[in-house]
């Protein structure tokens, strides 16, 4: 493992809700993905940043449940 190795933890949601709800949902959902890393694998806390960008990358329809679901993600990004 590369300890150099910093990341972006970013949160997503589907698109129910408003706006604002969902900001806070995705960054409180990549704070929660923080916490996991840097107390359950000791992942220093200063190679992770928190995000969160609501409905803006889906990456399914969120006409579905099924799609939907695929969307309330955590994704890890280089820095």
């Amino acid at each position: 493992m590369d300890a150099n190795l910093k990341l972006y933890v970013v949160g997503h949601t589907d698109n129910q809700g408003t706006l604002a709800m969902n900001m806070d949902l995705s960054k409180r959902r990549a704070d929660s993905v923080v916490a996991s890393l840097t107390t359950k694998f000791a992942v220093p806390a200063g190679r992770l940043q928190a995000y969160g960008s609501g409905p803006y990358s889906p990456v399914a329809s969120n006409d579905a449940e099924e799609g939907m679901a695929k969307n309330r993600r955590v994704e890890l990004v280089k820095q």
